[in-house]
């Protein structure tokens, strides 16, 4: 099985060198990462100047760019191979319910899902790398599992609790939760006088009922989301059908 490892952290983050540890043992595994930390950048491919590839001397690459980019990149003219799977991750912090449109680590595992790759996004709840290993051993297990049942290609968002591999619990399927709007936006002023302004925190958790990612990480359990990209309002469709007629 040949694995295409990229995320949003950076190269160097320690998720994503946990990450390509645990999966080398069982695939050929590449590495294309973005060169620093671009958090937050969704789905977003940089257009308005050109980008640069470079290699570490351990044979990762890594990319002036946002993770989209790096997976576009790897599949549309570095790579001499198709990868069997896209995996991203493993990403410093939980990418649940609306979350996930920002997260540049979902971003890069849907790039592979729209070149028609089976595709899984990995992410710890809590920020600061604990547990990593146990996080890590989950992720490999779940790529093993390769889920044939699946249509393919599949996408699979995967948020994983810190804890040590012999207290985490078992992997469900979930739906995603919602959260309230973002906090505001903290105003502060330059030494000029003008004016700058830092996004501020995440809303809090609105739907963390029973069935949603949030549920089972305060549960303990692994969460695995199956994502689609078809953002069609369904049942809106035949009202605005009825009302250009």
């Amino acid at each position: 099985m040949k694995i295409l490892i990229s995320n949003d952290d950076g190269y160097l983050a320690p998720g994503i060198i946990a990450l390509a540890d645990a999966l080398s043992s069982c695939a050929e595994v590449t590495v294309v990462a973005p060169d620093s930390n671009r958090s937050g950048s969704s789905n977003s491919l940089t257009l308005e100047r050109p980008l640069t590839v470079s290699q570490t001397d351990g044979g990762v690459y890594y990319v002036n760019g946002t993770p989209s980019d790096c997976v576009h990149i790897a599949l549309t003219g570095l790579l001499a191979f198709r990868p069997d799977l896209i995996v991203s991750g493993i990403n410093q912090g939980q990418n649940m319910g609306d979350d996930t449109l920002y997260s540049g680590t979902v971003a890069a595992a849907t790039e592979g899902y729209l070149f028609g790759i089976p595709a899984i996004a990995f992410s710890q709840i809590e920020r600061g790398w604990i547990e990593l290993d146990a996080a890590a051993r989950v992720a490999r297990e779940i790529v093993l599992r390769q889920f044939e049942s699946l249509p393919r290609p599949y996408l699979l968002n995967v948020n994983i609790p810190n804890r040590p591999y012999d207290q985490l619990g078992r992997p469900v399927a979930t739906r995603l939760g919602k959260r309230h709007a973002s906090e505001p936006v903290h105003k502060l002023t330059d030494p000029f006088g003008k004016d700058m302004y830092w996004i501020g925190a995440v809303g809090k958790i609105r739907d963390a009922s029973e069935g949603t990612d949030f549920h089972a990480a305060a549960q303990g359990l692994i969460s695995i989301t199956p994502l689609q990209i078809d953002l069609t309002h369904a049942q809106q469709l035949q009202h605005l059908r009825e009302a250009l007629a």
